[in-house]
């Protein structure tokens, strides 16, 4: 049983979510109101107020994990979702693998995304900076709110259990253990551009300076957010043992949606920082962007589906997200009607032009957030008038790659294009190396693969046309082979970290888009009843079950299967695949056992046969997945390049002296 320390514990953090929403009350609207009557008193209470609201949200969260890891069973969240038997990683990840626990884990990185603009937004002009803290509070209101009257982790229960029910062994892994806070700092990271943009309507002003001052924090969102979804996918593909690594579930829908609008935000603030055009549409971006994210909170907390993913969750819940998700996106959007029009646009350029290519990546990525938005949707509208419409796999493979095969042909082409007008065929000249790579992997596909499917030869075509791209464009920026080989590496070496961070996102673009086609295309699967001793044959590999034997893991007891991998009779490695059984709560699963090539996965499962199998006799999943974690790989490119960018000294100095000036006695004119 808890001790009275525990229990102390817990109190200490209630109270201090409590101060936390009286913290956040105090951080929006003084300063708010002192930015709109330029009264420096009031505006001097939002940056120290975004700093201890961090302070007390982190004590709120470091109250929880204690109650967590001391096994506090009075607090109902942990006795509802963790267990003295439970490993130490799984019991500091169950903060987060609940309803509660996930909600105030969302309100303290949105504490912190307040506290690092209060704290390095140094370049930004005054009453700017205190009306985006002031927003972000807003946003910390509605959410410690939701955290403490209709979601909070801090409820006791009497008399005390002597042991708690455990977490979902789905959720017992170490990609989940990292995937949640990943995915949040993605999530809630686009709410600082949200802030940017709502700040920049107030005050009427949106140009290339807000531009450099917004990108970085959408690049650092988009990273996590990226990471994020990278973790999901491949734990969906280890751990629920079906051999996918994703689904088109409506949760992983979610995340994807945000996923696309940043990208688009990203390369719009690009031309608006570049061109000063584009201004609205950036700003419209910006609000839609975290729209998404707050949707994505609606569907996975709201009750309004089942999956895998999703919490339960009652209806009081679903209807103060639905309400807090109205206020928000309504509110913003009716602000946005009404001062779009002070946005005035800037330059004009020319259709063919690297301006004109982000154009057509933004359309191309708003059209494909909205088909996913549509199928996502569409069934939950149904189910309220009374029908039953499921939107599959099908549906979403037979919108969404048509509008990624433009996009992803104008993204290897536009960082060939000069700024406001270019020349396409000289473009195009330039490209030749990309283009005689294509009809080279084409013609192998056709010969040594023996492929005709057009959706195999379009992805690998695809994937080479962007690798290839990348590749000469790096030699075009370092003039390799017009120049030393020293020359040319100093050159490199002083490329700015934008222009490598590109190219390492445009080329983690390409191996994504070869490991989905080559997993896709060229599965070998076979789905058997085997007994130790028997063989199979996989893909040109050998696979011999050589026994089955029981064994008890920290939590669980497991059933484990031995596969003796050999080709052409020689032994490759040893795969371990298992059943696992959970007493706390009592569940059963399957651990895939894989054994990683940079040529493909060997794939391994192994289940009971069912009651009326023979004895001995086991249910087999094998899989050869030839280069899927090319997919992983691309990601973790993508990821390093947003990095690289992030890292670009140009970026991070955030605008020139001059412009600061200029700025600043703008603002003293009209103080």
């Amino acid at each position: 049983m808890a001790g009275r320390g525990p229990r102390v514990i817990a109190e200490i953090g209630h109270f201090a979510l409590i101060m936390a929403l009286v913290v956040a009350v105090v951080q929006s609207v003084p300063p708010l109101w002192g930015a709109w009557q330029r009264n420096t008193t009031m505006m001097g209470l939002a940056a120290p107020a975004a700093c201890l609201q961090l302070v007390m949200l982190g004590t709120a969260f470091l109250c929880l994990m204690i109650a967590y890891i001391g096994s506090d069973f009075s607090v109902i969240n942990v006795m509802m979702n963790s267990h003295t038997q439970k490993p130490l990683l799984y019991k500091i990840s169950g903060v987060w693998g609940n309803h509660e626990g996930s909600i105030l884990l969302w309100a303290l990185i949105l504490s912190f995304f307040g506290a690092a603009v209060a704290l390095f937004g140094r370049n930004l002009p005054t009453t700017f900076k205190v009306r985006v803290l002031s927003v972000q509070a807003l946003i910390g209101v509605g959410f410690i709110s939701f955290s403490l009257f209709t979601s909070n982790p801090f409820l006791r229960i009497n008399p005390v259990p002597l042991e708690g029910l455990g977490l979902n062994p789905l959720l017992q892994d170490p990609g989940l253990a990292f995937h949640p806070p990943m995915l949040y700092l993605g999530y809630v990271g686009f709410s600082i551009a949200f802030s940017f943009a709502i700040a920049a309507l107030l005050e009427g002003r949106v140009d290339a300076i807000w531009a450099r001052w917004v990108r970085p924090w959408t690049l650092a969102a988009w990273c996590f957010l990226t990471a994020g979804i990278a973790l999901g996918s491949w734990w969906a593909y280890y751990e629920l043992g079906w051999g996918g690594w994703w689904f088109w579930d409506p949760v992983e829908n979610a995340s994807l949606m945000p996923w696309l609008a940043g990208t688009a935000l990203l390369h719009s603030a690009i031309v608006v920082e570049r061109r000063e055009t584009l201004k609205s549409w950036t700003v419209l971006l910006a609000i839609i962007t975290f729209s998404l994210s707050l949707l994505g909170t609606f569907i996975v907390r709201s009750g309004v589906l089942n999956s895998v993913h999703a919490f339960a969750s009652d209806p009081a819940r679903g209807i103060y997200i639905l309400a807090f998700l109205t206020l928000v996106v309504g509110g913003s959007l009716i602000l946005f009607a009404a001062r779009a029009s002070a946005l005035k646009p800037g330059g004009v350029f020319a259709a063919v032009s690297r301006e004109g290519g982000l154009v057509w990546n933004n359309l191309f990525l708003a059209a494909a957030t909205g088909t996913v938005l549509f199928g996502t949707l569409f069934p939950m509208f149904a189910d309220a008038f009374g029908y039953k419409v499921t939107v599959a796999a099908p549906y979403f493979n037979a919108v969404f790659i048509p509008l990624m095969t433009p996009l992803i042909i104008v993204m290897a082409i536009a960082p060939f294009m000069a700024w406001k007008r270019g020349n396409i065929m000289q473009v195009l000249r330039r490209m030749w190396p990309a283009g005689v790579s294509v009809v080279v992997a084409i013609v192998l596909c056709l010969t040594w693969l023996e492929t005709t499917s057009p959706m195999a030869l379009m992805g690998v075509a695809l994937g080479v046309w962007v690798l290839v791209a990348v590749l000469v464009e790096l030699a075009g920026r370092v003039d390799l082979f017009r120049t030393s080989v020293g020359a040319s590496a100093r050159r490199a070496v002083g490329l700015p970290g934008s222009a490598w961070g590109m190219s390492f996102a445009h080329a983690g673009i390409g191996l994504v888009v070869l490991g989905i086609t080559a997993s896709v295309s060229w599965e070998r699967e076979v789905i058997t009843m085997m007994q130790p001793g028997e063989t199979r044959s996989l893909g040109g590999y050998e696979m011999t079950l050589t026994s089955v034997t029981p064994g008890n893991g920290p939590n669980y007891s497991y059933i484990r299967g031995v596969f003796e991998v050999r080709e052409e009779g020689q032994f490759i490695t040893q795969l371990t695949p298992e059943i696992r059984t959970f007493t706390d709560p009592p569940t059963q699963t399957t651990e895939a056992a894989i054994y990683p090539l940079v040529t493909g996965d060997i794939y391994a499962v192994i289940s009971n046969a069912g009651p009326n199998a023979k004895p001995g006799l086991w249910a087999v999943r094998l899989y050869h997945k030839p280069l899927i974690s090319w997919m992983w790989a691309g990601a973790l490119l993508m990821v390093v390049g947003g990095m690289f960018s992030l890292a670009d000294r140009r970026l991070r100095l955030g605008v020139a002296a001059r412009a600061q000036r200029r700025r600043r006695r703008e603002q003293e004119a009209t103080a």
